[in-house]
């Protein structure tokens, strides 16, 4: 069974400003149960997390600002947002969910969250719309657990996950490995254990040259137990802020090789769909929804 995450809060927590990108969480969700690729019971609302398991992942400080609307005005505005209660409890569900998930996952084989990717929160900062990392915290918790011995994060994101490599830099456990814009956001990146900065337009041949070249050598070398994929379609051409040229069949094709490794090694995968900003929401929309078709052609 396909399952994932979904909660009103992910959209209507958010500033009305910004609600009309993230109305692809509801779409995504209605398109899919439109189609018969999920059923209401494949759908489930995340929880609330214990400070505890976001204090494996993010310092003390920068956590008591968030819960108690201490963030100071420059930082908030790094976030993108204004700070605010609702807010808070969004990226914790959002996290609960990618948790969540990785039980799913080692069940089914796959389990996604139709938010997540909040890459860029590191390990004491919030950014671009990220104020905490799901799919690190949710890493810690696998190891913490003993649930998972080594971790590899996939992040095909347009946008470095520079929280995510700031967060494992000194974790032999947990491998990550950035597809990125070299000149797009963040502009000050990381170091991720494996990066791969691309020039602007960079299309399908090679982009899936690339991660063809790279992701079974990885996997290889680290033997993972549990993958975390990210899986942005901010990649698209037609993205207003992605500067790549990837088509939708490209984008399609990018994730039916991460999951055809995932299957084929029997590795369990998480997946958070990160970013998407294609003018018409249907472009958004289809792209993400092919990455549900795709993990379910392949996993079920």
């Amino acid at each position: 069974m396909l399952k994932i995450a979904f909660d009103d809060i992910y959209v209507h927590s958010l500033p009305a400003g910004h609600r009309f990108p993230m109305v692809k969480y509801e779409l995504i969700s209605a398109q899919l149960l439109h189609e018969g690729i999920i059923g209401n019971d494949s759908i489930y609302s995340p929880g609330l997390l214990d400070e505890d398991i976001i204090l494996l992942t993010h310092q003390k400080s920068y956590w008591e600002q968030l819960r108690n609307l201490t963030l100071s005005p420059k930082d908030q505005r790094r976030t993108g947002f204004p700070l605010s209660s609702r807010l808070v409890e969004r990226e914790i569900r959002i996290a609960r969910g990618t948790i969540d998930g990785c039980h799913y996952a080692f069940e089914y084989g796959i389990a996604f969250n139709v938010a997540g990717g909040t890459h860029h929160a590191g390990s004491n900062w919030g950014e671009g719309f990220c104020l905490l990392n799901d799919q690190a915290i949710a890493a810690n918790y696998l190891l913490t657990n003993e649930l998972s011995t080594s971790i590899l994060i996939i992040d095909l994101d347009v946008h470095q996950g520079n929280g995510t490599a700031e967060i494992f830099s000194n974790e032999s456990r947990v491998f990550t490995f950035s597809m990125h814009g070299d000149k797009n956001f963040p502009f000050h990146k990381e170091k991720s254990d494996k990066d791969i900065p691309l020039d602007n337009g960079v299309g399908d041949e090679e982009y899936l040259l690339l991660l063809r070249d790279n992701l079974p050598e990885i996997i290889d070398q680290h033997q993972p137990d549990f993958i975390f994929y990210l899986a942005g379609v901010d990649v698209l051409a037609t993205d207003k802020l992605g500067k790549l040229a990837l088509t939708k069949s490209g984008c399609e094709a990018r994730d039916r090789f991460v999951f055809e490794q995932c299957k084929s090694r029997n590795i369990p995968v998480q997946v958070s769909m990160g970013g998407g900003y294609s003018p018409n929401i249907k472009d958004i929309v289809d792209a993400h929804c092919n990455t549900y078709r795709t993990a379910n052609d392949i996993f079920f």
